[in-house]
């Protein structure tokens, strides 16, 4: 099997608009939820999250592309740009015959429908533009990133609610790690923070009205985000042969189903997956340093997540860190395990453990290092990313310092 690596990073999230200014958020423990900016947001309950602030689509895109791209779209182009362009990668001939893109996305072109249902519905429109249904569908990030690159492999879209972008990360190293493409490039795109997203949302009672506050006593529901993260996966000997710079390498992924409830977590289901993943890895466990957390903030998650985690590591559990960003950018539901494994990245590169801030109170049903509040500096050898979603989906991966 081949050797899979991270040769180029990008994003555009609520943190920043770019890895680098999201690092530095990261460091410094940068809350970026706050009021909603959205049409009718006096009509929601829940009023805050994790927008990307100041953001204007005419600055990156023209007219007949903003046509196409919906906001999902427009943040997965931006991300990939910056990753491809870190790479250093040129796609052509047999290259781009064999590279491909697979991204992760729950909600797509949700922007697209809600503005198009008040159109129709609100204001009496009777046509819509002719591109509406190429612009909301979900695989529209992954083709317009295809397109834009040439790239002709094996393209397409993961929609497996909160863990999307880990299956598509996933899927992308299988594909490098089994030879069938040299260069994947891969990630996760959200644009959920619209008035029919957050009304949907308010209908499951898991939303906090104040603060996402993961594994905190006085956590009471996540908090919705926005955003993207794109990676070049990269065939080891590849990207060695041409001198690529490496950021990390991806070791290991598993990825199982609970069978058991539509919306509550299994604390086997959970356990079980991450086992997987150190094992499809052929680590010891007393090698990962580092967890991100899916850690969203809900009761039930956060110690769910808690107890796996020590049911896996046993004593190591104690030695762990593990941390949620989410505190600082909110769930960007589809394309929230993307811009998590920047978390995994720094600590990797920079020794850097992103906290989880807005911890007033310990949980004993959460009794690990949380590295509440503030940022650590560690050195760590491997981290694990976790994802589990809505509907018993569970994805883990892991990755190794280069």
């Amino acid at each position: 099997m081949k050797r899979v690596v991270i040769t180029g990073a990008g994003t555009i999230n609520p943190l920043g608009a770019d890895v680098p200014s999201t690092f530095e958020a990261m460091r410094e423990g940068r809350c970026a939820i706050g009021p909603l900016d959205i049409a009718d947001v006096d009509r929601l309950a829940i009023q805050i999250g994790g927008q990307v602030k100041g953001y204007d689509e005419a600055a990156h895109f023209n007219r007949q592309e903003i046509a196409l791209y919906d906001r999902f779209t427009q943040f997965a182009l931006l991300a990939a740009r910056q990753a491809i362009g870190q790479s250093g990668l040129t796609f052509s001939g047999d290259l781009a015959d064999r590279a491909g893109v697979i991204f992760g996305t729950s909600g797509g072109g949700l922007n697209t429908q809600d503005e198009n249902y008040r159109a129709v519905y609100e204001t009496g429109k009777n046509r819509v533009h002719p591109f509406i249904v190429p612009k909301l569908m979900n695989n529209a990030a992954a083709s317009h990133v295809s397109i834009a690159w040439q790239l002709r492999g094996p393209s397409y879209t993961v929609a497996t609610a909160c863990a999307s972008s880990n299956h598509a990360m996933g899927q992308a190293f299988h594909m490098v790690r089994s030879g069938m493409a040299p260069v994947m490039v891969t990630g996760g795109s959200e644009a959920m923070l619209c008035f029919g997203g957050i009304k949907a949302w308010e209908g499951l009672r898991v939303m906090s009205k104040d603060g996402c506050r993961p594994f905190s006593a006085t956590r009471n529901g996540m908090v919705q985000g926005e955003g993207a993260a794109v990676f070049v996966f990269e065939d080891y000997d590849h990207a060695k042969a041409r001198g690529a710079e490496i950021l990390c390498e991806v070791i290991g992924f598993a990825m199982t189903s609970d069978a058991s409830d539509i919306v509550m977590p299994s604390r086997q289901g959970a356990a079980r997956t991450i086992d997987a993943a150190v094992r499809d890895a052929g680590l010891n466990k007393e090698e990962v340093g580092y967890v991100n957390a899916h850690g969203t903030g809900t009761a039930a998650n956060d110690k769910t997540e808690c107890a796996a985690v020590a049911d896996v590591f046993g004593a190591h559990a104690d030695k762990l860190m593990m941390s949620s960003t989410k505190s600082m950018h909110g769930h960007l539901i589809g394309g929230t395990g993307a811009v998590e494994l920047l978390a995994c990245i720094m600590a990797l590169r920079d020794g850097v453990i992103a906290p989880t801030i807005g911890y007033e109170e310990p949980d004993p049903e959460c009794a690990l290092d949380v590295v509440p509040n503030e940022a650590r500096e560690a050195p760590v050898q491997v981290a694990l990313s976790n994802a589990f979603a809505f509907g018993g989906l569970n994805a883990v991966l892991a990755l190794r310092k280069h």
